[in-house]
C-alpha cells in the first residue's frame, strides 16, 4: 500500500487557530430539536422537569446526613400523594399502565437532586417492581396498594456484602416448612447479608428478599419473597437486624443499609410465584423448565432500573454540558489575537475539543435512550414480548447502563476542569452531581459485568450462524477469515468501496464523512474482535470446565473491547437514524455532530484500526484533522445546541451558567476604558 503523510497539505492535518465565531452556514432550530429530543413521552419528560423546578424537591446543600435522608423521605412523600411515581402501575390499583412514560418523566428528576431519584427508584422501581413483576395478582391486590401509598416503605434485598453482581450464588437461604405452611429466611454467615440498600437503614418496612429457595432437601434456584422487618413504630421485627452503612461517597440522601435474618418465617404464600411456586406439600414447579432461564428471566423483569439509570445519566449529562457551555462562551481569558480584548475560552480549540465531543456523545446517548425506551415499553406493555426480544431488551440495556454511566462521570468530571475553579464551587454542582453518580458504575449491575454480559451474548450470536453448517462450509469460512487476518498483517484490507475511499488522499476526509463508512468501521471492530475471540476459543473441549474458564478469562479484556464498542455502534445508529429524519437547516448542523461522534469513536480506537490494517497512519491524521474542522462548524451552533435541551436556570441552579460571567466581564471592559 503507498501512502504518506506528504499527500496531505498543512491545512488538512493542522488546521489554524481560528478564533471569534464565524457566522453559521445554516440555522439550527433550536426549538424544533428541543421538541425532537422529548421524544414519545413528551408530557411525562415536562411534567418530570416541572417537578425539577420545584424548590419543594430539590436539594439544599450544607444538610447533615440525617437531615438529608429526612427530606428526601419527604420529597418521595410528595411524590406518592400526587401519584407521579405510579405510572407503571395496574390502571385498576390507580397507576396508568404507562411504563415507557413512567422512566421518562421519573429520570428527570435527577435535576432536582439524584438522591430522590435513587430513593424513589428504590421504593417505586425496584421494591414495587419486583412485587408486580415477580408477584401474581393477589400479591398485586394486597401488596402494592400500601407500596404505592408508601404506606409500606420497602428495601430490594437482592445485593449481599459477598455476592453482588454474582446473584446466582446468593447466600440467603429461604427453607420451606411443610408442616407449618412456612419459608424460613436465613443468613447462615456474615457474607450472607444483605447490603448497601436504600431503604433499609431507617424507612423501610418491607423487603422483597432474594434467596435460595430449598424444599424437599432441594434447591431449586434464587427466589424473591415478601419479607417485614420493622414495626409500625420503625422497631425492627424478631429475628430481623440490621445496621446503617452511615456516609457515602454521594447520594447522602439515600438511607443505604445492612439487613441480615435469623430464621424469620413468612407464610409460603409471600413468595412472589409468577415464575416459580411451593404447593402446600412442598411440592416445587414452574412455568419454565429450566433452572438456568427461570433465573434469567425473573432477573429480566427488572431491567428499568438499568434503563432508568441510562436516562438519569443522560439527563445529568445534559445539565453539566449546559452549564459549561454557557459559562465558556462568557468567560474570557487571555490575549490570543487582539490586545484590546481576551479570548472567549469556548473558541479554543482544546476547549472545543474537550466539550463538543461530549455534547455529540451526548446527543447520541439521548437518541439510543429513546429507542432503548420504546424497546421496554413494547415488552412490558405486552405489545412486543417475546423471549427474544426480552433478551435483546436485556442486552442493551446491559450494555447501555454500563457506557452511559460511565459517560456521564467522564462529563462531569471534563466540565467541572473546563470551568476551572468556578466548577469546584459546589454551588455550581457539578462536583455535587460527580459524587452522586459515581455509584451508579457500580449499582443495577455493576459496568465491567454487565459488558461481559454483552459479549457473552455477542459470541452466542457469532455462534448461532454455524449452527447446522456442514464441514465444506465451516471451512471455507475458516480459510475467508485467516486470508483476511493475514491481508490485515500487511496492512492490504479493505472492507468495501465506499471505505476503499479512504486509500485515496483527495477524497479521504470526504470518504470519512460518508454514514455508510462510518457504519462500517465501527461494525467491523465489532465483528472482528468477536470472530477473534471466537477463533481463538473453538478448540476449548465443553468437556474440561477448567480449561475452559482459563480460556475465557484469557479473552476477557477482549470481550469487554467488543462488547464496548457494540454499544457504541449502537448509539452510533440510533443517533444516525435521528439525524437522517430532521429537516434540511436542523439536519445539516446535526450531520456535522454526527460526524463528530462518529470520528471521535474511531480516533479513540485508533491503535486498534492501524493495528488491523484498517487505517493507515496518514488516514489516521485525516480522522483527527477532520475532528477538527467540525469543532470549528459547530461553535456556531453551541449555545443552541445545548438551548435544546430544555433545562433552564430554575434546573440547572448553577450561577455561571446564568450570565453571571458575561456581567463580570462587562464589568472589567468598563473599568479598562
Amino acid at each position: 500500500m503507498v501512502d504518506s503523510v506528504a499527500e496531505h497539505t498543512d491545512e488538512e492535518l493542522h488546521p489554524p487557530l481560528e478564533l471569534g465565531v464565524e457566522a453559521p452556514e445554516t440555522e439550527l432550530d433550536s426549538a424544533w430539536l428541543g421538541r425532537h429530543l422529548l421524544g414519545k413521552w413528551e408530557e411525562q419528560r415536562l411534567a418530570g422537569r416541572r417537578k425539577a423546578a420545584d424548590p419543594r424537591y430539590q436539594r439544599i446543600d450544607g444538610l447533615s446526613m440525617d437531615e438529608h435522608r429526612a427530606r428526601v423521605t419527604e420529597q418521595v412523600k410528595l411524590l406518592a400523594d400526587d401519584g407521579a411515581a405510579l405510572a407503571a402501575f395496574p390502571a385498576r390499583l390507580g397507576g396508568r399502565d404507562d411504563h415507557g412514560g413512567n422512566i421518562a418523566g421519573f429520570e428527570e428528576l435527577a435535576l432536582a437532586d439524584p438522591s430522590l431519584q435513587i430513593k424513589a427508584g428504590v421504593q417505586f422501581g425496584l421494591f414495587g417492581a419486583a412485587i408486580l413483576h415477580l408477584g401474581t395478582e393477589r400479591h398485586h391486590d394486597e401488596l402494592l396498594p400500601p407500596m404505592m401509598s408508601l404506606q409500606t416503605p420497602g428495601a430490594f434485598a437482592m445485593t449481599e456484602t459477598g455476592h453482588g453482581s454474582d446473584v446466582a450464588s446468593t447466600g440467603t437461604t429461604a427453607t420451606y416448612d411443610p408442616a407449618t405452611e412456612e419459608f424460613v429466611i436465613h443468613t447462615p454467615f456474615r457474607a450472607a447479608w444483605k447490603d448497601y440498600l436504600g431503604n433499609a437503614a431507617v424507612d423501610g418496612r418491607a423487603a422483597v428478599v432474594f434467596a435460595q429457595l430449598i424444599t424437599g432437601g432441594e434447591r431449586q434456584g434464587v427466589h424473591a419473597f415478601y419479607v417485614p422487618i420493622r414495626d409500625a413504630e420503625g422497631n425492627f421485627l424478631p429475628g430481623v437486624g440490621g445496621e446503617d452503612d452511615g456516609l457515602k461517597g454521594g447520594l447522602g440522601g439515600v438511607d443505604n443499609g445492612r439487613l441480615h435474618f435469623d430464621q424469620v418465617r413468612i407464610p409460603r404464600t409471600q413468595l412472589l410465584n409468577r415464575y416459580g411456586d411451593v404447593a402446600p406439600d412442598g411440592t416445587y414447579s414452574s412455568p419454565i423448565a429450566s433452572p438456568g432461564r427461570r433465573f434469567f428471566t425473573m432477573l429480566g423483569t427488572l431491567v428499568q432500573g438499568r434503563v432508568s439509570i441510562d436516562g438519569a445519566a443522560v439527563v445529568v449529562s445534559k445539565a453539566a454540558l449546559a452549564i459549561a457551555i454557557r459559562y465558556g462562551a462568557e468567560r474570557r481569558q487571555f490575549h490570543a489575537s487582539s490586545t484590546e480584548e481576551e479570548e472567549v475560552i469556548l473558541d479554543y480549540r482544546s476547549h472545543q475539543r474537550r466539550l463538543f465531543t461530549r455534547l455529540a456523545d451526548t446527543y447520541a446517548r439521548s437518541y439510543v435512550h429513546d429507542r432503548l425506551l420504546d424497546d421496554l415499553d413494547e415488552v412490558f406493555s405486552g405489545t412486543d414480548d417475546t423471549p427474544e426480544r426480552r433478551e435483546d431488551l436485556e442486552t442493551l440495556a446491559a450494555g447501555v447502563k454500563a457506557v452511559s454511566s460511565w459517560q456521564a462521570l467522564d462529563i462531569l468530571q471534563e466540565c467541572r476542569e473546563a470551568c476551572g475553579g468556578a466548577g469546584f464551587l459546589q454551588a455550581n454542582r457539578l462536583t455535587q452531581l460527580r459524587a452522586d453518580l459515581d455509584v451508579y458504575a457500580t449499582f443495577e449491575g455493576d459496568n465491567t459485568v454487565l459488558l461481559q454480559l454483552v459479549g457473552k451474548r455477542l459470541l452466542s450470536d457469532y455462534a448461532k450462524q454455524f449452527k447446522g453448517a456442514n464441514a465444506a462450509a465451516l471451512a471455507q469460512f475458516a480459510a475467508k477469515e485467516l486470508a483476511g487476518r493475514a491481508a490485515s498483517l500487511v496492512g492490504f484490507h479493505q472492507l468495501s468501496q465506499d471505505v476503499g475511499d479512504l486509500w485515496r488522499a483527495s477524497s479521504a476526509s470526504v470518504a470519512l464523512r460518508r454514514r455508510a463508512v462510518q457504519t462500517e468501521l465501527l461494525t467491523d471492530r465489532v465483528s472482528s474482535i468477536v470472530g477473534d475471540i471466537a477463533m481463538r476459543l473453538r478448540s476449548v473441549g465443553r468437556d474440561d470446565p477448567a480449561a475452559a474458564a482459563k480460556a475465557f478469562n484469557n479473552v476477557q479484556n477482549e470481550l469487554l473491547d467488543a462488547a464496548r464498542a457494540w454499544v457504541e455502534l449502537k448509539t452510533y445508529e440510533a443517533f444516525a437514524d435521528a439525524v437522517a429524519q430532521m429537516p434540511d437547516a436542523t439536519r445539516t448542523v446535526m450531520k456535522d455532530l454526527r460526524d463528530l461522534y462518529a470520528l471521535w469513536l474511531i480516533e479513540k480506537n485508533l491503535a486498534w484500526y492501524l493495528a488491523n490494517g484498517r487505517l493507515s497512519g496518514a488516514r489516521a491524521k485525516v480522522v483527527s484533522s477532520t475532528i477538527e474542522r467540525l469543532l470549528v462548524k459547530i461553535r456556531p451552533h453551541a449555545l443552541g445546541l445545548v438551548d435544546a435541551f430544555g433545562y433552564g436556570d430554575e434546573h440547572l441552579r448553577a450561577e455561571i451558567a446564568t450570565g453571571a460571567e458575561a456581567r463580570r466581564q462587562q464589568e472589567a471592559a468598563a473599568h479598562r476604558e
